[in-house]
């Protein structure tokens, strides 16, 4: 995975550049629920100390993202659905909010925009491009805060959805499909075009609360990723991708 610094713009420290790679990774579920994590390891295939590593971990324990057991190890925490749940509550008042309190008309570039960002999770969809359709679906939701004026509100959506993510990205592997999430997107953009911010709203918070019906179905395949004990220790993994 490559370095998240932008040209012409402040370098990132070993630390922020390391904890900026490992919760992606975790939250992309390239390290899955339960897997073990070695500084050694990880400081070596990311060619740095083990001191921006260990730091890194403790500012991901305090999110949540990591589990340390004194005596057998760190782990990448399992998916909590109590942290789903407060998560999807914060993302569900702040997103259905915003859009209720827009005032329509709105402008026809913002409308193309919306439509343009769902034609191409369509092209996500047909290529069975999951980590694209995700980034798709984050812009869209950030264009719809956006639409009412409330864009920065994002920033507070973003940083309290860390575990509602990884349900996301695990119900687009196992029980979802795209489209289906495709199709719920255009209900909402259909809905503001024609100017019915009520029926929006609803389109909007059926769409936010199939989280909860995607984690019942993949906790049933995959308890295993979820927190009902302590982690297993699997096999490990290489992060070899993650530099």
């Amino acid at each position: 995975m490559a370095d998240d610094t932008r040209s012409g713009g402040p370098l990132l420290s070993a630390r922020d550049r390391t904890l900026d790679i490992l919760r992606r990774a975790v939250i992309t579920l390239e390290l899955k629920p339960g897997a073990p994590l070695s500084e050694n390891e990880l400081a070596a295939e990311l060619a740095v100390s083990r001191t921006p590593v260990r730091e890194s971990l403790i500012l991901l324990r305090e999110e949540g993202l990591v589990e340390v057991y004194p005596q057998v190890g760190s782990f990448v925490s399992l998916v909590d659905p109590e942290r789903v749940a407060q998560a999807q509550f914060i993302r569900e008042a702040v997103e259905c909010t915003s859009l209720a309190q827009a005032r329509p008309p709105f402008s026809p570039e913002h409308i193309a925009d919306l439509r343009a960002n769902l034609r191409t999770q369509r092209d996500a969809e047909a290529a069975g491009d999951h980590d694209r359709f995700f980034e798709l679906d984050e812009e869209f939701h950030r264009a719809l805060l956006a639409l009412a004026g409330h864009g920065s509100a994002w920033g507070t959506v973003n940083a309290a959805k860390a575990h509602l993510d990884r349900a996301r990205r695990l119900s687009l592997i196992d029980t979802r499909p795209m489209g289906v999430l495709a199709e719920q997107h255009t209900q909402v953009v259909d809905a503001i075009e024609a100017g019915d911010l009520d029926d929006a709203v609803r389109a909007l918070r059926s769409h936010l609360r199939a989280v909860f019906e995607d984690v019942e179905r993949i906790r049933a395949v995959s308890p295993e990723y979820f927190s009902d004990g302590r982690p297993r220790r699997p096999v490990r993994r290489t992060v070899s991708s993650l530099k």
